[in-house]
């Protein structure tokens, strides 16, 4: 996937993934990774920077594997930036979308065109 695209994007995940429940550094992780290529060096300075900024708190929990786990709770204020970000991604995605999927053609649609435009562009030549 793009990197430009998932730099965009991963902070609202984050985001979408604390505003349904509490989670530990490493699930976030675990989440993400099941549909995004994520690591740890992208994660971890955005929770440092949200927990920063008061959008989250943090309190420890105990774990049944090893020490007790750093977990993640969205505040009034994460919760209030994370409806905003939302509403303007889905202003932004409803337009990248339209654009792309003007007068409703599909991939192959637009293939085609391609196809058909370079094939008459050859032959004139």
């Amino acid at each position: 996937m793009n990197t430009q695209f998932k730099k965009g994007i991963i902070e609202l995940c984050v985001l979408s993934i604390l505003a349904e429940a509490d989670h530990y550094g490493y699930g976030i992780i675990s989440q993400l990774s099941q549909h995004i290529d994520v690591s740890e060096n992208a994660i971890y300075p955005i929770l440092r920077r949200l927990t920063k900024d008061a959008y989250f708190t943090t309190y420890l929990k105990e774990s049944p594997e090893g020490p007790p786990r750093k977990y993640y709770r969205m505040t009034k204020k994460g919760f209030q930036y994370y409806l905003n970000l939302r509403g303007e991604w889905d202003e932004f995605i409803g337009g990248v979308y339209h654009i792309i999927h003007k007068g409703g053609k599909n991939i192959d649609q637009i293939s085609r065109r391609f196809t058909e435009t370079f094939t008459k562009t050859k032959n004139e030549s």
